[in-house]
């Protein structure tokens, strides 16, 4: 079917691939270095725990089969070197078969990570890697052009993203409508980058002209994806500086990196370069992806759904495979900045005179001195749960407890999720407590005199002095 294929889009298409791939990376890296705190046989939330109440079909996972923190640590540090392979181009060594399973491989590995995850995996930019994975493995190779059904579903994506984004926003809090989120979003976004107290000091009319710009590029540019060539590829160009404008202004995992490499795959290189002449396509790969094109639309229509809904819910997921979810972010925006301190002391019984010590978060703000650092793409997960329990404490019902139960217990590898523990190595603290402060910017005339880029006042305990359980009565 000479219909099939798109010759010019070799060059999107390898873009893509190695883009997606270096994300994969990036995941798979997050989850061998944090899941024994997180999820592991000791950690706040244990996998074994999570899989006795929850039966296979909900939540599809190797884990339901097995788990052992030995065998995560193989399944995540296998999907690493599948990551590297595909990056370097491993794919283009292998028949078209064999590249569809080495890209299978990794959405595999991963959809197990995520299905076990709970609460520290709740984020859209997980269900979102795992889509645009998943037609990964049908965009083939060297071997062939680029499917042009395939091409298609990645802008429906992309479309979803966007559009759903800017929705939830026009729905949800009134200062997207009056153009006045920005006065606030910059100060109080879950975790600032080191160029977010800039941002958040531009001029207010400038503020109110990125908002704008922000409705045009979410709400009317995502349709120009499915135009003629040159306009999608302006389209997508427009939603590449976008996206890169946020990844200046602060540290949204890989959500900012996946979006713009989804807006890769819909710009046409041609005009740079002549187009790859391919070999036609093998029947069965022609009918293998009209199969799946023709069972995502269908999957389609709850996504679809939800975005007429005036009910509109963001990051949310529709079947246990992740293949189409709904996405959107910032529906609401903080007018005020929250942080949990947490700190501990030596003394065997506190007292008002007792000396508390902090413990520092590797991205999270804590220390009013010390400036926020550069993360994204990679996901510092602790510290994200830590804003949303800073927002509520029903966000932190499940895992803030084991998480100070660990600190006092001097738990190797909760610590290392930390910057900086108060404690010298064999001396944990008796006690911690957690105390909520606001945070907010300094102005310019503060960070010169103080050199902090941080003033913060005390709003009240988030926990009272806790010790450690007898060994019989903890959990």
């Amino acid at each position: 079917m000479e219909w099939f294929t798109a010759d010019a889009y070799g060059t999107s298409r390898l873009v893509f691939q190695r883009g997606l791939a270096a994300l994969y990376l990036v995941a798979f890296l997050g989850a061998a270095l944090q899941f024994r705190a997180l999820i592991g046989e000791r950690g706040m939330l244990p996998v074994p725990r999570y899989v006795e109440r929850v039966p296979f079909r909900r939540a599809p996972s190797l884990f339901q089969l097995h788990y052992s923190d030995r065998f995560f640590a193989c399944c995540a540090w296998t999907g690493c070197a599948v990551a590297v392979a595909l990056l370097a181009g491993a794919d283009g060594l292998l028949p078209l078969w064999g590249a569809m399973l080495l890209w299978l491989l990794p959405w595999a590995l991963y959809l197990s990570i995520v299905n076990v995850g709970q609460t520290w995996y709740g984020f859209g930019w997980e269900s979102l890697l795992l889509e645009v994975g998943f037609l990964a493995v049908f965009l083939g190779n060297d071997d062939v052009a680029p499917p042009i059904l395939v091409l298609f579903l990645l802008r429906w994506v992309l479309f979803r993203v966007e559009f759903g984004a800017g929705l939830i926003k026009m729905r949800g809090d009134a200062c997207w409508r009056e153009l006045t989120c920005l006065y606030f979003h910059h100060e109080t976004q879950p975790m600032p980058g080191p160029l977010s107290w800039f941002f958040h000091h531009l001029p207010k009319p400038l503020h109110r002209v990125e908002v704008a710009a922000n409705h045009v590029t979410q709400l009317f540019v995502p349709f120009l994806l499915f135009a003629p060539q040159p306009v999608a590829t302006g389209a997508a160009c427009l939603m590449i500086v976008t996206q890169l404008w946020l990844v200046l202004s602060g540290n949204f995992a890989w959500l900012n990196w996946i979006t713009i490499v989804l807006a890769v795959s819909a710009v046409d290189f041609s005009p740079w370069h002549t187009p790859t002449r391919y070999a036609p396509a093998p029947l069965w790969y022609e009918v293998l992806v009209i199969a799946v094109t023709s069972g995502l639309l269908a999957l389609s229509y709850r996504p679809v759904r939800n975005l007429l809904s005036r009910r509109q819910v963001m990051n949310c997921s529709f079947d246990p495979l992740h293949l189409v979810n709904a996405y959107g972010a910032f529906g609401s925006v903080s007018r005020v900045r929250q942080e949990i301190v947490i700190e501990g002391t030596a003394d065997p019984r506190p007292r008002e005179d007792s000396e508390w010590l902090a413990y520092e978060f590797k991205g999270k703000p804590g220390d009013v001195r010390r400036w926020p650092r550069q993360f994204a793409p990679y996901h510092l997960r602790l510290d994200w749960l830590m804003w949303f329990a800073a927002l509520s404490p029903a966000y932190a019902r499940t895992w803030f407890g084991p998480l100070v139960e660990r600190l006092l217990d001097e738990d190797r590898d909760t610590l290392r999720l930390l910057r900086h523990s108060p404690f010298p190595p064999g001396s944990p603290p008796t006690h911690i407590r957690a105390r909520l402060y606001r945070y907010r910017y300094t102005t310019w005339r503060e960070l010169r005199e103080t050199g902090a880029c941080w003033e913060r006042t005390y709003v009240r305990d988030f926990l009272a002095p806790t010790k450690l359980a007898p060994p019989a009565r903890r959990p």
